[in-house]
């Protein structure tokens, strides 16, 4: 596994993924926080375009990634994250819309664990699902950084 850290807004985030896909975001802080293991390898160029990406993004510039990416997640995780993917930029989803989205209305709480195993978070979106009841849920970078991220994407949609 390769490697490379981006100076973000939110804290140094960790790139990680082989030569041909990005396979994970980790945050520097909260439940998902992320360190490289000791046997992976720094290779920052590897990932200098998910890096610019990510640099447009906190800009305001950019509402969607164009990344090859390749999560290590199941099938009925895959369908969560790609439903992730259809969120408009600026715009919040619940749980439930998600499991009525990918055809599983009574998934809600598999939906909810699939949102909270995401490891690619802000290019694949989970910080833009909230609770029913419209309150933020658990975020594994941290409700903070969650507030962050709607809060930008509010300022520039």
């Amino acid at each position: 596994m390769y490697y490379a850290m981006y100076a973000s807004p939110i804290g140094d985030l960790l790139l990680a993924g082989t030569e041909g896909a990005l396979q994970m975001i980790g945050f520097p802080q909260g439940d998902k926080a992320r360190r490289a293991a000791p046997t992976w390898q720094r290779r920052d160029g590897l990932f200098a375009d998910a890096a610019r990406q990510l640099a447009e993004y906190f800009a305001g510039a950019r509402r969607d990634f164009d990344l090859a990416l390749a999560p290590q997640v199941t099938e009925f995780q895959a369908s969560v994250l790609a439903a992730l993917r259809r969120i408009p930029y600026g715009e919040t989803r619940t749980y439930t819309e998600i499991a009525s989205a990918i055809g599983k209305p009574a998934a809600v709480r598999a939906v909810g664990a699939a949102n909270g195993r995401n490891p690619l978070p802000i290019v694949v979106p989970c910080h833009r699902v909230i609770g029913k009841n419209g309150d933020l849920t658990g975020f594994g970078g941290g409700l903070q950084t969650k507030r962050f991220l709607l809060d930008l994407e509010e300022r520039y949609a």
